[in-house]
């Protein structure tokens, strides 16, 4: 038997957690198989207007690793495009729930519903799904115990984008994170004594925080180092520059141009500010050294 879930699961949040798990219980206690049937690329690309400004939680590298992480035994990527979304709902049930991956129990996020029919309720998708001999078993809409938010992955990119780390890492369930590799850039940091890692995104589409100065854990080579990333454009050192993402690694002094960092976000320190000079900036980096130690406690090195 196999027990499954499909959608796009961007970030992979507490939400999706909640998806995640049934599904797992539910194949646990028949002796199934637990799967998750996901796309590439994110619908919104491919289909709507806003295409150029859409933004991703998650690459489908990462998003695979958190659901391997969590529990799930396979998943598939189909590819989305426009053939692909003029399925009917009873013709995707067919060709890969029932056809290609023989699902026998679908799980479905309160929200969720699949093929071309905009019009469809849930409840009408869940009855065609029993119709074609699969069983649906629906999951309710999940909140935030402290606040009551309801989390979803367009409420994590709203927070992202002003800066919160603090409330976008509570909905997601692990610090938000950032994956690339590191590449020469102007060296004004090493100028001053606090050299930086710039950093060029394996996934260009994924959301970049607000414009601001943070407290992050980067891994290199497999080590995990406290860090002070730097996103924006630099404005100390001139105007209309291009927006950059750069990281000063404390307590670590190696050439690693060329090699992959990771980040992985614990706390917003201030916003980017430009200062009457270099001086003044290497003041202020001092002060970020010592209050991002707040944010980075040795017991909470990795939260994944």
């Amino acid at each position: 038997m196999v027990v499954a879930a499909t959608g796009f699961f961007d970030g992979v949040h507490r939400g999706h957690r909640a998806v995640l798990d049934k599904i797992c219980a539910l194949a646990k206690s028949c002796g199934g198989t637990s799967a998750i049937i996901t796309l590439w690329p994110h619908p919104r690309t491919v289909l709507q207007q806003d295409a150029a400004k859409f933004r991703l939680l998650t690459s489908i590298d990462e998003k695979v690793a958190l659901m391997r992480a969590y529990g799930i035994d396979e998943v598939h990527t189909l590819k989305f495009d426009k053939e692909f979304a003029s399925q009917t709902t009873e013709e995707y049930f067919k060709n890969y729930l029932i056809d290609k991956y023989k699902v026998t129990t679908l799980v479905i996020g309160y929200d969720h519903r699949v093929g071309n029919d905009t019009s469809q309720t849930q409840e009408e998708m869940m009855e065609i799904a029993r119709r074609m001999g699969i069983t649906p078993v629906r999951v309710d809409e999940y909140t935030e115990t402290e606040t009551g938010v309801v989390i979803s992955s367009t409420k994590i990119r709203e927070m992202l984008s002003l800066g919160d780390i603090d409330s976008a890492n509570s909905l997601l369930g692990y610090r938000y994170g950032l994956e690339g590799a590191v590449v020469e850039g102007l060296r004004i940091g090493r100028s001053i004594g606090f050299p930086t890692a710039n950093m060029r995104l394996y996934e260009p589409l994924k959301v970049l925080p607000a414009d601001g100065v943070y407290a992050v854990w980067a891994e290199v080579s497999g080590r995990m180092f406290r860090g002070i990333t730097n996103i924006g454009t630099r404005p100390t050192v001139g105007v209309n520059n291009e927006r950059t993402i750069e990281t000063h690694i404390l307590d670590f002094d190696e050439d690693i141009y060329g090699l992959s960092i990771k980040l992985e976000f614990a706390g917003k320190l201030r916003d980017e500010v430009a200062f009457a000079s270099l001086d003044h900036l290497k003041d202020q980096l001092f002060k970020d050294r010592e209050n991002s130690y707040l944010y980075l406690s040795e017991s909470d090195i990795k939260m994944r």
